[in-house]
This record gives structure tokens, C-alpha cells and sequence, in this order.
């Protein structure tokens, strides 16, 4: 009798995934990002959103919930249920935050482990842009330009973010001395760039598109590994002889670390069709993003390969927690 027992609970447990997935969703669906409204993932979490929204026929609710690097919002999920109905969508800074905070500042929650990678969303590259007055036009340029300045000033956004990495495997591939400087926000950086007070920032290029296309700050390369069809005549760091120097922004979807697999698989898949709507992609490349699809096991290893490959760039700068 025990036995059969055992096997009738085991069967039971073992059906839940799947009749999870299959009354998925059942209520409204949270999507909790840990910035403010309106500008980098923000966006893009509205825009799949909606339509889930129609897919699903629930209501797709965008929680803001920004403070603490982040961790705020993160460890609210992290907490959250298993059902799917909680969802945490951010950026790969999520990866970077367990390597540049110090144990006080550190998510209760533990990015790798307390996390279940659910679906990729969309990327935009990194580009190096410089102020129209300074003599670079291309990467050769501005390490010539860093060899005569030893220390030359680079923006950037927090400690450790991508754009601060962009710059450190600049410097490497280069060989040369520069300085990295933090500032509060993509805004206040940019802020001084274009005032000319800082002569070069290494930025998403969905936060400095208007710029580029308006005239006052010139792209001399973008940190992908092809040319980006979003500035088809901006050649790579790589393609101008500085390899190592990959380094892009991209946003991705989590649950808690125990959503059942059959839920994380139904939820990837209809990410996946909203990411190849022709009418989404568009849209998306308005905001000089694009739609990146990946299977779970596509995005679980890279979510590892980036959160080990962001360890060994900080280790190797010298970036110190804080």
C-alpha cells in the first residue's frame, strides 16, 4: 500500500508541470522591473507585455519597482510564487550586480541561483561615440588620441556596468591608459559628453542613436561581433584590428528559481512568438533594439557564459566592489 502510495504521489508531483502550463495564466501577469518608468528595458517589458496581454487573455501588469541597484525588484521576485504569474524582466546589469557590490549592497537573492532563466527578449550593441571636436574618427584614432592623453577620461554609467567593461576591453585590446568615469545615470554621462567635458563614452545604442543621428556625437565603432544593421556603416571594434572587445546590452525574462520547467517552456515559446511578429521587431528597432529568440536551455547557458565571462573582466580591470 505504501508503495502505490508513493507512486500515485510521485505521478501526481510529476503532472504538475505540465497541468501548470496548461492553466497558465489564470490570473493577471506581474512583470516587475527594477528601473524607473520610461527608458531602457522599461519599454521593451511594455511592449511584450501587450502582447502577451492579447495572446493570453490576462492583463500583463509592468510593476517598477527601481532602488538598490536593482535588487529591489529582484528579490521581490525572487520571493515570489513558482506560478509564472510574477516575472522578472531586466537587464544583463542583473549579471554584472554579484561582482561589483559589496556584501552590504549585495541582493538578499542570488542571481545564479535563486533565478530560473525564462526567455531573452532583445539586445542592442554597445557603440563608442565621441564628441564632434575631438580627433578621432574611428578606434586607431582614439588610441592614438589615449597614448598622447595618458588617463583620457571615459563616462559611463555605475560601477562595473557594461559600458564601464566596454571600456576596460578597449583599453586592453589597445593598449593603453584611461580613466573610467561613474556617473548616476546614462543621462548625466551622456550629459557631459555632449558638453565636451568628457571626450568619449561607450553606451547602448539605444541611448545614443539621437544623438548620432542628429550630428552631435560621431559612432567610431560598435562592440558586436558583425556589423549592426541599425548602423550599417559603423564598422566593429574587431573588424578595425581590436579583438576581445565584444560587449553588448541585452534584456531577459526570470521567474523564481523553482517555476516547473513545463511553465518556463510554454512561457519561453510565446515570448518567442510575440519576439518574431515582423510588427514587434519593428517596433523594436525603434527603440535600436532587436529581437533576440532563444529555447530556455539556449538562455540559461548564456546567462552562465555572460555572468562568468563579466567575473573574469572585472577581476582582470580591477574593478573593486563597492
Amino acid at each position: 500500500m505504501k508503495r502505490m502510495f508513493a507512486i500515485a504521489a510521485s505521478l501526481a508531483v510529476s503532472s504538475l508541470p505540465a497541468h501548470g502550463a496548461d492553466t497558465f495564466p489564470s490570473h493577471p501577469v506581474t512583470f516587475v522591473v527594477p528601473f524607473p518608468p520610461g527608458g531602457g528595458v522599461d519599454p521593451v517589458a511594455r511592449l511584450v507585455g501587450t502582447k502577451l496581454a492579447e495572446k493570453w487573455g490576462q492583463p500583463v501588469i509592468v510593476n517598477n519597482r527601481p532602488g538598490a541597484s536593482g535588487n529591489i525588484g529582484s528579490d521581490l521576485v525572487a520571493r515570489a510564487a513558482p506560478d509564472g504569474h510574477t516575472l522578472l524582466v531586466t537587464t544583463n546589469g542583473f549579471l554584472i550586480n554579484p561582482h561589483v557590490l559589496s556584501p552590504a549592497n549585495k541582493a538578499r537573492a542570488d542571481a545564479m541561483a535563486d533565478f530560473k532563466p525564462v526567455a531573452m527578449l532583445s539586445t542592442t550593441p554597445l557603440v563608442a561615440l565621441v564628441h564632434p571636436s575631438v580627433p578621432a574618427r574611428n578606434l586607431a584614432d582614439l588610441a592614438a588620441l589615449a597614448r598622447k592623453e595618458p588617463g583620457l577620461l571615459f563616462a559611463g554609467s555605475g560601477n562595473g556596468s557594461p559600458m564601464h567593461m566596454a571600456g576596460e576591453l578597449f583599453k586592453k585590446a589597445a593598449g593603453v591608459s584611461m580613466t573610467y568615469s561613474p556617473y548616476r545615470g546614462i543621462g548625466l554621462a551622456m550629459n557631459d559628453v555632449l558638453g565636451g567635458h568628457v571626450k568619449v563614452i561607450f553606451v547602448g545604442l539605444a541611448g545614443g542613436k539621437a544623438q548620432i543621428d542628429s550630428g552631435r556625437l560621431v559612432p567610431l565603432a560598435t562592440l558586436e561581433s558583425r556589423r549592426t544593421p541599425l548602423l550599417p556603416d559603423v564598422p566593429t571594434a574587431e573588424e578595425q584590428g581590436f579583438p576581445g572587445t565584444l560587449m553588448d546590452a541585452w534584456f531577459g525574462m526570470y521567474g523564481p528559481r523553482d517555476l516547473p520547467p513545463g511553465l518556463v517552456a510554454r512561457i519561453n515559446e510565446d515570448v518567442n512568438t510575440v519576439l518574431k511578429d515582423p510588427a514587434v521587431a519593428k517596433q523594436l528597432a525603434e527603440m535600436s533594439q532587436a529581437p533576440e529568440p532563444m529555447n530556455p536551455s539556449a538562455f540559461a547557458a548564456k546567462v552562465k557564459a555572460d555572468y562568468d565571462r563579466y567575473g573574469r573582466i572585472i577581476r582582470d580591470a580591477h574593478i573593486q566592489p563597492e
